[in-house]
């Protein structure tokens, strides 16, 4: 019997709220620029997505809506529930604000967050992480990918299961070029750049790509590491290696590492957060430490180590 956040009695599967529509370069920058431009106004949801949406995105009105929906998941923006009001968040503000790091999605890093975002985000992302978290195999084949998600959550039409994982592949793995496809056709989701899956000879059959992430910066982790803490275990000062490797919504997890990798990554995270969380091997248990002062939101000025170590180096 599987356990976690997918199979709580209560749980309403979602496979839907993209409109079919991977996410795009530059959808999450227009958004964010969209909603930061109107979050001091009262009641700015029909601000960002009234009737005029349609004309200042450039697009039809399926779009737009799933233009919002990846900029909510992938945690650009928040629309806070009971209310009519739109706002940019703190990951939002670090990349595309007025001096954000990366508004363009140029550094690998970005696409890591978002990647993180959307396979963590439970409530909104079915397909994502139960592909992430619970999918045990190296391959798959789409029909029977399905199934599987089918036989978890029968009283979910199959037609909308079918999109949903149509998207999730899309979201992950290149498409190969074609002729006869149409100049949107060939626009990529810019996470087919992590190689988190790839398609295989066999027709409509894909590996997820296990192993040692190296444009995966240590910031980036340990504020994965740390999200999944705050959602795994708040009160609790120790978190144990095999929850970071091998449950559901961790980082060796959402990440595809192994054990060896996340290990890698624990040796030295006492330099990388100066230690703020220290790795122990005391007594045969192996546990990440957290110290009595950690604040669980301080994950960003993590994240933005990594920005800044890649500016040095192209400086350099």
């Amino acid at each position: 019997m599987a356990h976690g956040p997918l199979y709580q009695q209560d749980y309403k599967p979602q496979f839907s709220g993209h409109e079919t529509f991977p996410l795009r370069y530059g959808w999450l920058k227009k958004c964010y620029d969209r909603v930061s431009a109107t979050e001091q106004e009262p009641d700015n949801k029909s601000l960002c997505w009234g009737g005029d949406a349609i004309a200042r995105f450039g697009v039809g009105k399926n779009m737009a809506s799933s233009m919002r929906h990846w900029a909510t998941v992938a945690g650009i923006i928040e629309e806070p529930s009971g209310t009519h009001q739109v706002k940019t968040t703190p990951l939002g503000q670090l990349l595309f604000g007025v001096n954000g790091v990366d508004p363009f999605l140029e550094y690998p890093n970005s696409l890591w967050l978002i990647h993180w975002k959307l396979a963590t985000e439970w409530k909104k992302k079915t397909t994502w992480y139960w592909a992430f978290s619970y999918y045990s195999a190296v391959t798959f084949e789409r029909d029977k990918f399905i199934k599987r998600l089918q036989r978890d959550w029968p009283n979910a039409a199959q037609t909308t299961v079918k999109n949903d994982v149509a998207c999730f592949v899309r979201t992950y793995a290149a498409q190969p070029s074609s002729a006869k496809a149409g100049r949107d056709d060939s626009l990529e989701c810019p996470l087919t750049e992590l190689g988190l899956i790839k398609p295989v000879s066999k027709r409509d059959g894909f590996r997820f790509v296990r192993g040692q992430k190296t444009t995966l910066g240590d910031g980036t982790f340990v504020y994965a590491l740390i999200e999944f803490w705050k959602e795994f275990s708040p009160a609790s000062s120790t978190l144990s290696f095999e929850a970071i490797a091998h449950k559901p919504g961790s980082p060796g997890r959402v990440f595809l590492l192994d054990e060896n990798d996340v290990a890698d990554r624990l040796s030295h995270i006492d330099s990388v957060t100066n230690n703020a969380l220290r790795w122990s091997e005391t007594a045969g248990l192996k546990q990440v430490v957290r110290s009595p002062e950690f604040d669980f939101y301080s994950a960003l000025d993590f994240v933005q180590k990594d920005f800044e170590c890649s500016n040095e180096r192209e400086v350099a």
